[in-house]
């Protein structure tokens, strides 16, 4: 079956309301502690996204203020604030993102958006036909531990995923974020 992108659009709109919702409740105690943390909870930066064009990625910080703005691989650990280790675990840094979802910059499902200086990224990802999809907050390479560090496997791995892309595959992808499940293929 042919996963759409209307299709994608609506579970992308579907899921990001949902998960809005019901973290809701949470926000302005994640936004309080990151404020008394760092000074500044949030952190938006500016990623490639579809059909190359720029957006602001929006996320809950967990480095500390005056990061260099690069990937997180080439960041010393040392860099990652206290809060941001609690973030980054239970994945809750990335809950911002899902306003990005709603207004239709990202999707739920997709390769991870690269940052603007990644030019060895961005031009496998180009060769691939990469941007032509939304980039997601989850997929294929994060599931598999795959980073930006090896761009060419990340552009392959994100080729493969758009190719087998279904509705089976999309609420995998996230079934498998969330609660951890093994791996198929």
């Amino acid at each position: 079956m042919v996963f759409k992108k209307s299709m994608t659009r609506f579970f992308d709109i579907l899921f990001s309301l949902l998960g809005l919702i019901i973290f809701f409740p949470f926000l302005p105690l994640f936004l309080l502690v990151g404020w008394f943390v760092s000074g500044s909870p949030l952190y938006i930066q500016k990623r490639v996204g579809f059909n190359l064009k720029t957006f602001n990625l929006i996320k809950f910080r967990s480095m500390k203020m005056g990061t260099v703005s690069t990937s997180t691989h080439l960041v010393n650990t040392s860099n990652i604030n206290i809060y941001g280790y609690f973030l980054r675990k239970f994945k809750i840094d990335e809950i911002p993102q899902l306003w990005n979802v709603l207004v239709g910059e990202m999707s739920i499902v997709g390769p991870r958006p690269c940052l603007i200086n990644q030019k060895k990224l961005i031009s496998e990802r180009k060769k691939r036909g990469v941007f032509k999809v939304k980039p997601g907050i989850t997929g294929l390479a994060q599931i598999l531990g795959i980073t930006m560090k090896t761009p060419t496997l990340l552009a392959n791995t994100d080729l493969k995923m758009i190719k087998q892309m279904s509705l089976t595959y999309y609420l995998y992808y996230i079934l498998k974020t969330i609660l951890f499940l093994p791996s198929f293929r």
